[in-house]
């Protein structure tokens, strides 16, 4: 498996948290670079099983070209976005995993190739895809999005308190010359944004947004957690690395209701014993990196990771 320049985040704690089973049947749903996964492989045994997904060609190109990428038996890599989960185990005849592993966002090899448009660090298209084979270039969709609508993927996605005026501009500049570049947007919202928090370019909050945006990374992953709860054998567990407010609302407020016993009505002569178990248990606490993982790789000071259970039939 190609080591690539990726550092993976919180890579022990991750993999600890699955509670790995020599025999048991994985699922790696953001390979990237495949240091988890390359982990996960570590500590399973001669009939364990590794399913690993990645929608960016350039990740599955990666790995074919390592030496030895494909001499592991039990160990498979997809080219598919995880939203397409449960059909990646049916296909393969797989009823139920021992664990799921998620590492959310943007990589660093992805964020380190001018050519995809991720970064405005380097003059570049503006396309944003992580998956290069398929769908609409960020440049594609700014060229023809109404103005309320490009100010409302800037605010929500962004949280950029400056979406109204970036969206006007956009508007505004393509009404003169088409908007293709990574250089001209950032040139475009510096101009806008006239305040920022030390230390955080003008343009990082639009590019995220239209990142998310292009990716339908937010819907992805509400669509693909339930898959995840009906994936996992009693006993399994979901691991899930997050690096924005956005994801990690997402994931702690799917895991809090799916840990907690259904509301029923307060009339119900019925005891707490007596109440139907939820999905899921919460596992530990909260994990942050600790202060030499972040002097190791900045790029994790905002990672997240929380881990669940699934529950047992009583």
């Amino acid at each position: 498996m190609s080591r690539g320049s990726h550092v993976p985040v919180l890579l022990k704690a991750a993999v600890d948290g699955l509670k790995v089973r020599a025999d048991g049947v994985y699922v790696d749903c953001t390979f990237g670079r495949g240091g988890h996964s390359r982990e996960i492989l570590r500590r399973l045994g001669a009939h364990g099983r590794l399913i690993a997904l990645d929608r960016d060609p350039q990740a599955i190109a990666a790995h074919g070209e390592a030496d030895g990428a494909r001499d592991d038996g039990r160990f498979e890599l997809v080219h598919g976005s995880f939203g397409g989960l449960r059909d990646a185990l049916q296909v393969r005849g797989i009823r139920a995993v021992d664990g799921i592993l998620f590492d959310l966002g943007v990589s660093s090899p992805q964020l380190d190739d001018a050519q995809r448009g991720f970064s405005f660090r380097a003059d570049a298209p503006l396309d944003m895809r992580m998956d290069t084979s398929r769908g609409e270039t960020a440049a594609a969709w700014l060229a023809y999005a109404g103005e309320e609508k490009i100010r409302e993927v800037i605010r929500n996605y962004g949280e950029e308190r400056f979406a109204r005026q970036i969206a006007a501009a956009i508007v505004a500049t393509r009404t003169r010359e088409p908007l293709t570049t990574t250089r001209q947007l950032a040139r475009l919202v510096a101009a806008v944004v006239r305040t920022r928090e030390p230390g955080q370019d003008p343009a990082t909050r639009t590019f995220q947004a239209l990142r998310i945006h292009v990716n339908q990374e937010l819907e992805e992953l509400t669509q693909v957690l339930p898959q995840c709860v009906e994936a996992l054998a009693p006993g399994g567990r979901l691991v899930v690395i997050s690096f924005h407010s956005l994801e990690d609302r997402i994931v702690k407020r799917f895991l809090r209701e799916h840990s907690q016993p259904p509301r029923l009505p307060s009339r119900l002569p019925l005891r707490a014993a007596e109440l139907p178990r939820p999905p899921l248990e919460l596992v530990g606490k909260l994990q942050r990196p600790d202060d030499a993982e972040i002097a190791a790789n900045p790029r994790a000071r905002s990672a997240l990771l929380r881990v669940a259970e699934k529950i047992g039939a009583a």
